[in-house]
């Protein structure tokens, strides 16, 4: 806990949390008041401060605001449908594919879940989705800060439907072009909110070459990579073919399994892989909920005793990392068979917030409440049915809150969310927005696993 309790120089804060509880980065919580100026927290303390602003809240608890480290905003339009399936849309035929979306409907839809995310306490998403050059502005328009990257992939996505992966050393070439210039163009804009990362879709899906590629580009411009890891037995079985050896393995030898690295799901890893992963540094992205839908947990706990650092993140699935932290802690659980006193609801909080500023690179800045960090917070309502009586506050959240408790959101200093009103944007024309892009890319389907239902269905 830092607590900073002398008298605010500078004149009066900009924002004063009054009355409310606190919950510091060991898991502990106690009442305090929180002072914000510009983006910063910039009092923690006991006494009332003078503020141009003071929001008394008590029945209210105030945490770090949530870190999403691995999520496609704009992969919504299979909601619903795609954990039915067994696995993830881009290798499932009978789904509509992201390489078929526009840009208009490309930021139609991630402006749905970046909003969605930020309405459920998640104030930074690791996002990398199609069209992200087209997406990118629109999804900081919600207030939410961004770590963006389009989906960087050599594969043609089309032959990987149909059973095979079939490559073009060109496409790659033109993707690097442009995730070159979407880093020149974008990191550092909207005031910092806005930032870079690049997204190497998977080991099977990009060449060695563009791998090394975007490892040549990431250190360049000092930036995380995101990929999946170990997702399905497919994926293992492919890479070993044709490359005779794990995806972990092929990545580490590439130079991409490292501390920039965030690694999602990393299911399918036998004790070489995740020993590797321990000692690499490389960051483990937790995908708990959607893992689990499609039958499969990745060995955490195993992960976790190597070495690895974990972070949360809720991937294709909606974007309530509160409920993401009770199935971690509960898989958790259920790997080791009994409750110990080293995976508890600290531990998946940590996981939900400063693991995954760590993660991004920004464990100084983000993740935590104290004094110089950036005021991204979430702030729940206690005062709740299902949240009553209070007695762990951090228990409690994890055990029985949900993303709807989340009653307002601070990114940068600056309400976004306030009594679960979007103040930013205008949820309805968003909705409908993205629900017109849902229509159109279902249309485009040519044989779907279900029938799309008529408008009038889907409009009530």
């Amino acid at each position: 806990m830092s607590m900073h309790d002398a008298p605010v120089s500078n004149g009066p804060l900009d924002l004063l949390i009054a009355d409310a509880t606190l919950i510091f980065a060991d898991g502990s919580a106690r009442a305090a008041q929180l002072g914000i100026r510009g983006a910063h927290i910039a009092y923690l303390g006991d006494a009332r401060p003078a503020a141009t602003r003071t929001l008394s809240l008590p029945g209210r608890v105030v945490t770090p605001g949530f870190v999403n480290a691995h999520y496609h905003a704009g992969l919504n339009f299979v909601r619903g449908v795609a954990p039915d399936c067994g696995f993830a849309p881009s290798y499932t035929p009978g789904l509509p594919q992201a390489s078929w979306l526009d840009a208009e409907e490309a930021l139609a839809l991630s402006r749905l879940g970046a909003l969605e995310a930020l309405r459920a306490g998640c104030t930074t998403l690791a996002d990398s989705f199609v069209h992200a050059e087209a997406t990118v502005e629109g999804i900081a328009q919600t207030g939410v800060r961004v770590f963006a990257s389009q989906r960087l992939a050599d594969v043609d996505f089309a032959s990987v439907l149909a059973g095979e992966r079939r490559f073009d050393r060109a496409r790659g070439e033109r993707q690097l072009e442009r995730a070159a210039a979407f880093v020149a163009r974008w990191a550092g804009q909207a005031n910092g909110r806005i930032q870079a990362h690049l997204t190497a879709h998977a080991p099977d899906t990009c060449s060695v070459a563009l791998l090394e590629d975007i490892a040549t580009l990431a250190r360049r411009h000092d930036l995380p990579i995101s990929t999946h890891l170990a997702q399905s037995t497919d994926e293992v079985d492919w890479v070993r073919q044709q490359h005779g050896r794990s995806p972990v393995e092929l990545l580490d030898e590439i130079g991409l399994l490292d501390g920039r690295l965030l690694a999602g799901h990393c299911i399918h890893v036998d004790d070489a892989d995740i020993a590797r992963l321990g000692r690499s540094g490389a960051h483990v992205v937790h995908i708990p909920l959607g893992n689990a839908i499609s039958g499969r947990i990745a060995p955490t706990r195993r992960l976790l005793d190597a070495g690895a650092p974990l972070c949360l993140a809720t991937d294709t699935m909606h974007g309530d990392m509160i409920e993401v932290m009770r199935w971690a802690l509960a898989m958790g659980r259920l790997q080791a068979g009994a409750v110990g006193n080293d995976w508890q609801p600290s531990d998946v909080f940590a996981m939900a917030t400063r693991h995954g500023a760590a993660a991004l690179g920004w464990d100084a800045r983000l993740g935590t409440l104290e004094v110089g960090r950036l005021a991204d917070l979430a702030i729940i309502d206690f005062r709740q049915l299902h949240l009553t009586p209070r007695i762990d506050p951090l228990g409690n959240l994890v055990h029985n809150a949900t993303g709807s408790d989340v009653e307002c959101v601070i990114v940068d200093g600056r309400l976004v969310i306030e009594q679960g009103r979007a103040l930013c944007v205008d949820e309805q024309q968003i909705r409908a927005d993205a629900q017109r892009a849902v229509d159109a890319v279902w249309r485009r389907c040519p044989n779907p696993l279900r029938p799309y239902p008529s408008v009038s269905t889907i409009r009530s």
